[in-house]
């Protein structure tokens, strides 16, 4: 990866991944790295992170009826309406005064999930992403990575939600092949960890990548 240049304000990391790949494990993890390091580090999530956000998640995640399907823009818009109140109540304060925000999935879950997984164009959903963000970008996203059988099969019953349940493994599979795609599409700001990889591996490789990142 192509070194980036120490921008003026926080550093601002994503972690993205199929399901199961332990995205929340490892940003745990980073984020004590990123500390040792001597950074001031706000840990957070999409959706979620702020009152609004983690009220949109309890939506959105939750298992629907038999016979009720949720629209892919439908979800596009929930998933962009929290990434807006994250951006404005959370990440940009904080990157203004200097802190590093770690941040698991942003807008490049949109693009795999609705765009890939479910064909919204990518142009529609790249200008929902610029309107919830302004433009805002990640310095750095680490790509965690593994078949899409061994993540499904990782998650426990009380940790289903409605994609895991009401989407085909065709969609799954979708996704990941749209995040790989992004991933090569732009490989100045992300990094691909093999998650199927013991943990302590993983959590290694991506230490690495931020090291290389913040020097």
């Amino acid at each position: 990866m192509t070194r980036l240049r120490t921008p003026t304000h926080g550093w601002f990391i994503t972690i993205e991944g199929p399901e199961g790949a332990g995205k929340t494990t490892q940003a745990v993890a980073l984020a004590r790295h990123l500390e040792r390091s001597g950074l001031d580090v706000h840990l957070t999530r999409e959706p979620g992170g702020t009152w609004l956000g983690e009220r949109i998640r309890e939506v959105i995640l939750a298992r629907t009826d038999a016979d009720a399907t949720t629209d892919p823009l439908t979800d596009a818009l929930l998933f962009s309406a929290a990434r807006r109140q994250l951006v404005s109540e959370v990440i940009r304060p904080a990157l203004a005064v200097g802190q590093t925000i770690l941040c698991v999935r942003f807008a490049d879950s949109t693009l795999a999930y609705q765009g890939y997984g479910a064909g919204i164009p990518l142009a529609q959903l790249r200008d929902l992403e610029r309107a919830a963000t302004d433009g805002l970008r990640p310095d750095l996203t680490i790509l965690l990575d593994l078949p899409i059988e061994d993540g499904l099969a990782r998650k426990a019953p009380e940790e289903v939600t409605r994609f895991e349940a009401e989407f085909d493994l065709a969609f799954h599979r979708r996704v990941r092949a749209g995040f790989l795609d992004l991933a090569e599409s732009e490989p100045d700001r992300f990094v691909v960890v093999d998650a199927s990889e013991p943990a302590e591996q993983v959590a290694a490789a991506a230490a690495a990548a931020l090291d290389r990142l913040i020097g």
